[in-house]
Formats: C-alpha cells, structure tokens, sequence
C-alpha cells in the first residue's frame, strides 16, 4: 500500500505505534495503547506549497508530521503572510480543535513535501476517555504553547528586530537540542516569523556573522556564541 500522491510505501501500524511514542503528547503510554492509536491513523502526503488546511475549516482532525516541515500561517487582506511557527517532525498541529470543536483559526502550508498522520477528533477523544494520560498530555503541550506564545508577544512589543533574531534563533536551537538550527532557513521566512523586513533581518544576520555569533553554511545557522545571542535577546528597545 502506498501514500496517495507519492509513490512511497505506507510504514506498518507497528513503526507508526513507535512513532507516535516519540511524540509528545502519545509519549506516556505503553506499546499496547500506542498500537491503538497508530490503527486509528491514516498517512497523507502534501507536496511541497500545497495548502494543508485553510483558516475557518473545520477543526476535525489532529495532524502529526510524520516526514517534511509545515508552516502555520496568517494571512493578510494583502496577502501578507506572518508566521506563527513553523513544525517538523514529530510535531503536530490541531489540538485546539480536538478541544474546543471552532473552526481552524490559520492557514497550514507544506513548506516542502510532508507526509502527516491524521487522527480524526471522534477517534481521538474515543481513546482519550480510555488513556487520561493523553489527555494530561495535551494540557501540558497546550501550556508550554501559550507560554511560548507570551513569549513572543512580548518579544515583538518589546525587541528590536536583532534582538527578536536572536530570540528566535536561540528558540530552535533550543528545540533541536543543537547549536546547529537543521532545517535551512531563507531571511525571508525569518522576517515573516518576526514581523520584520527581509532587508532588515539580512543586516541584522550579516552582523551576527561578523561579529562571530553565529555561522551560515547553505542556510543552514549554526549558534557560535550562545552567551552573546541571550544578552542580544534580552536587550530592550
């Protein structure tokens, strides 16, 4: 069997249980409650630019990336995009809407070509109502999301755009549990996470290689000096 679209063989619900263990919120149950989960799954591939949901279509589904990279977008009357994050393997997108049944409050984007897991809201619940450790799990992810969110709100309000680099640059860093940022990142998507120019950020990363704190190999931003991007975070307008 293969994924629509691809061509490339749907993995066996058992390495789909052992993925699902390495994802967060499915994290804390045993093999047995994973399988269950991975049966309930099914695999769609989107190829890269193809718009994976649109804003104010029904919440219906939780989405885990399974291969590729996703962004979740608003999108202005101008057709302006602002990027509100940008999600890789083993992470997932929908949550909101296994809560609270509103529609999907932004646009999600195949950055490059993605295959995703999807778990339908009523399946989900189903076996939450039987794993309560879902849903603790879920709480928790949704908290460590809003304080991200605070975060970066008062990232914007309060940083110049070098400091909300630095910010966010230290933020996937951090997430990929490397001084080297894996997935390549052109200045424009930089300046779209920020809310800044793509001029602007270009000066500002120009700088940060200058001064020795960071290294660009193929897009790919490699932190060289830690101590002085958190002091550039931290530096207030």
């Amino acid at each position: 069997m293969t994924t629509p679209y691809s061509g490339i063989p749907l993995p066996p619900a058992s390495s789909t249980a052992d993925f699902l263990g390495s994802v967060p919120i499915f994290s804390g149950l045993d093999q047995t409650e994973l399988q269950r989960f991975a049966e309930l799954t099914r695999e769609k591939f989107f190829p890269k630019g193809s718009v994976i949901l649109f804003e104010n279509d029904p919440g219906d589904a939780l989405y885990v990336v399974r291969n590729g990279r996703v962004k979740v977008v608003l999108v202005g009357e101008d057709g302006r995009e602002v990027i509100l994050s940008v999600l890789g393997v083993g992470q997932h997108f929908g949550e909101l809407s296994l809560i609270d049944d509103q529609p999907r409050s932004a646009h999600v984007i195949a950055m490059e070509d993605s295959h995703l897991l999807v778990l339908r809201r009523e399946d989900f619940r189903r076996r939450v109502e039987a794993s309560p450790a879902v849903a603790w799990a879920l709480l928790t992810e949704l908290s460590r999301r809003i304080r991200r969110a605070d975060e970066k709100i008062g990232g914007l309000v309060l940083l110049d755009v070098p400091g909300r680099i630095a910010r966010l640059l230290l933020d996937l860093a951090e997430q990929g549990d490397s001084p080297t940022i894996e997935k390549a990142l052109t200045h424009q998507t930089i300046a779209q996470m920020i809310g800044a120019s793509r001029e602007t950020v270009s000066r500002a990363m120009k700088d940060f290689q200058d001064a020795g704190w960071v290294t660009v190999v193929r897009r790919r931003i490699t932190i060289a000096n830690f101590e002085a991007l958190r002091r550039r975070a931290q530096a207030r307008v």
